[in-house]
């Protein structure tokens, strides 16, 4: 049996699809959560890194602890970070951590993210 002969284009057109692909599953990695998405279901999020990005509207911040608020315009929801302190007010950040649900009281739920991660973006 002798092997296969792939044409120099058919080859080109392959590299491009796979290139192609590894893109998309590069931008579906890097993308964020809308708030509401995460408060509305918060059993499917539960304890899984997710990722969040808006403008810090309240923040605490002691020993280098800290705690903050941020809003994506479609909601608000506090972080908790255990390194680095809290950010200032006014901030826009792409954040990364783990998603945990304290309770849902009626259609309200009341839920953190566990920094993991934290960048600075531009508005």
């Amino acid at each position: 049996m002798q092997p296969r002969h792939v044409s120099f284009p058919a080859r080109l057109h392959l590299l491009a699809a796979a290139l192609a692909a590894l893109a998309a599953l590069a931008s579906s990695c890097s993308r964020s959560t809308p708030i509401r998405t995460l408060l509305a279901d918060p059993a499917r999020h539960e304890n899984h890194i997710v990722r969040v990005r808006g403008e810090v509207t309240r923040t605490l911040g002691i020993l280098g602890y800290g705690v903050y608020r941020l809003d994506d315009g479609t909601g608000s929801i506090a972080v908790v970070t255990k390194e680095g302190g809290a950010p200032m007010q006014g901030a826009h950040l792409d954040v990364a951590g783990r998603f945990r649900s304290a309770f849902v009281l009626g259609d309200q739920t009341v839920a953190v993210v566990i920094e993991s991660q934290r960048r600075t973006v531009a508005d």
